[in-house]
């Protein structure tokens, strides 16, 4: 398996996925509660910030205002005033005592609620409107003067440069509450954007945990629905489950869900294939073991008959007349018949025996090299060209050279067999680094279907017209018996290949030289 789809695999496990919705959903509560713990504390600040500062500078300003208004009050109706020079008390009081404590008080505010601690565009403000602040003071420091000036005029009952006077204070006053009013209007607009600003979060972050609250909903049903398909496999696995215990191991596809589902179906198939094979083995062998019983019986019971007919028949061949042909013909068909039941009982008496393997050292190339030779001849005769090749490589094996040449005769005759027009038989042996050793034979016959492949090394099983179909089943029974495998599939463009696969020796394992 591949670094890539370990991990692509532990990118789709449920458990992750689950994780990861889960954690989707902590992050966004973490980010909005985050966000309204933050909106919290600053609605707090600006709270502070409206009740110690704004506030109290609107109050002040207001004050400061008022205290203007009345001033230009008293300027505006002194030369009607019965007693102006009462007034002149009030006026003076105001320059000497509320005016200034108004515009400090105002000044305090301000530092309060825009300078003091803050940085950035605040205190930028702050200090503009104190600066503000100072040149209405500033404009109105002539009052004094002008007061004093006015006061002289009615004295000498100047009226003219009293009412000059008069006017020229009124004005002043008159742009100094303007100011003072824009002033205030400033501080009630800012106060004003602050409450908008805090209202605005407040309905934010109510969304915020309307939506959470709705998106919670959402994954929580998304999760379950997600979990109940995730899980849905479950019963189709439990319904496999159920069909093996019943006895039904014929192959499945897989599920190919990508998680742990998949990875479990993938597993439980290859354990089912894994049962099959072992399954089919078992009857293999038992079958075998029924043959050897019958075998060694039918050994038992008609290889001494067959000798005395074999012995019977050559002392008739021997007593024929010269002219006795037709008696000839009939007596070496006997002997052919005679000579067929001893090859059938050999087979038997091969799968009957099962006796332990010789291991010798070999290369696999020189085995197969004599069992060529020793068939070449054979095969010649009956059109089939025999061409062997070897692949490079270390190919030392442990086997048993008889055993595994007769094998190699059995593969050699059935190729022969599916020529009967005559072709080419080609071999080769290959020991490919770190893998098992191969032996393939490739025929240019007709093919085998696929549902015939399948059961071609089952015992008695085969599609020739004679034979007794043990041919494979002991070739078989020999490679695996070295702990090989053997295999059968299709050779393009037509014909049959097959593979015979023996492990390596292993290392330090000691091994007779041949």
């Amino acid at each position: 398996m591949t670094d890539a789809r370990v991990r692509d695999r532990r990118r789709r496990t449920i458990a992750g996925r689950v994780l990861l919705s889960y954690v989707v959903l902590t992050a966004a509560f973490v980010v909005v509660t985050g966000y309204g713990a933050v909106a919290l504390e600053r609605a707090a600040v600006e709270a502070e910030l409206l009740r110690s500062g704004h506030l109290p500078l609107a109050l002040a300003l207001r004050d400061a205002v008022g205290e203007q208004d009345a001033w230009n009050e008293k300027i505006a109706h002194l030369a009607q005033s019965r007693d102006p020079y009462r007034e002149r008390a009030w006026l003076t009081s105001t320059l000497d005592g509320s005016r200034p404590r108004s515009f400090a008080k105002v000044r305090a505010a301000i530092h309060r609620a825009l300078v003091a601690g803050a940085s950035g565009a605040p205190s930028e403000v702050g200090r503009e409107l104190m600066g503000e602040a100072g040149e209405i003071e500033r404009s109105l420091d002539p009052d004094r003067d002008g007061l004093r000036r006015l006061f002289d005029a009615l004295e000498r009952e100047d009226s003219t440069l009293a009412e000059v006077e008069q006017s020229t204070i009124e004005e002043r006053g008159r742009r100094a509450k303007e100011r003072l009013a824009a002033l205030e209007l400033r501080i009630q607009g800012s106060m004003d954007d602050l409450v908008a600003e805090a209202r605005a979060r407040e309905r934010l972050a109510l969304r915020l945990l309307l939506g959470l609250a709705l998106a919670g909903v959402g994954v929580g049903v998304g999760i379950a629905l997600w979990a109940r398909h995730v899980l849905a496999p479950l019963r189709a696995l439990t319904a496999r489950a159920q069909a093996v215990a019943r006895g039904d191991l014929t192959a499945r596809p897989e599920l190919g869900t990508g998680d742990e589902l998949g990875e479990l179906s993938r597993t439980f198939e290859s354990m089912v294939a894994a049962i099959d094979a072992a399954k089919a083995q078992l009857v293999s062998q038992e079958r075998l073991a029924a043959i050897g019983k019958m075998a060694a019986h039918v050994t038992h019971e008609i290889r001494n008959p067959l000798s005395a007919l074999a012995l019977n028949v050559q002392l008739l061949e021997e007593d024929l007349p010269a002219g006795a042909t037709e008696a000839r013909s009939l007596l070496l068909a006997i002997d052919a018949e005679i000579q067929r039941l001893r090859v059938l009982s050999d087979q038997y008496l091969t799968v009957a025996r099962q006796q332990p393997l010789q291991l010798e050292r070999w290369s696999l190339a020189e085995a197969v090299d004599d069992a060529v030779a020793f068939l070449r001849l054979d095969l010649e005769r009956r059109g089939i060209r025999v061409v062997v090749e070897h692949g490079g490589g270390e190919d030392a094996a442990r086997i048993d050279e008889p055993r595994l040449r007769q094998a190699l005769f059995n593969l050699m005759r059935n190729a022969a067999d599916a020529m009967p027009d005559g072709g080419t038989l080609r071999i080769r042996t290959d020991a490919p680094p770190a893998r098992p050793l191969e032996v393939s034979l490739e025929d240019e016959g007709p093919g085998i279907d696929e549902q015939v492949r399948e059961r071609l090394f089952e015992p008695f099983f085969t599609t020739k017209g004679h034979g007794t179909g043990l041919g494979l089943a002991i070739t078989r029974q020999i490679v695996e018996a070295h702990g090989g495998a053997i295999e059968c599939e299709p050779r393009a463009p037509h014909g049959t290949r097959f593979i015979v696969r023996l492990p390596r020796p292993a290392p330090g394992a000691p091994i007779e030289a041949a």
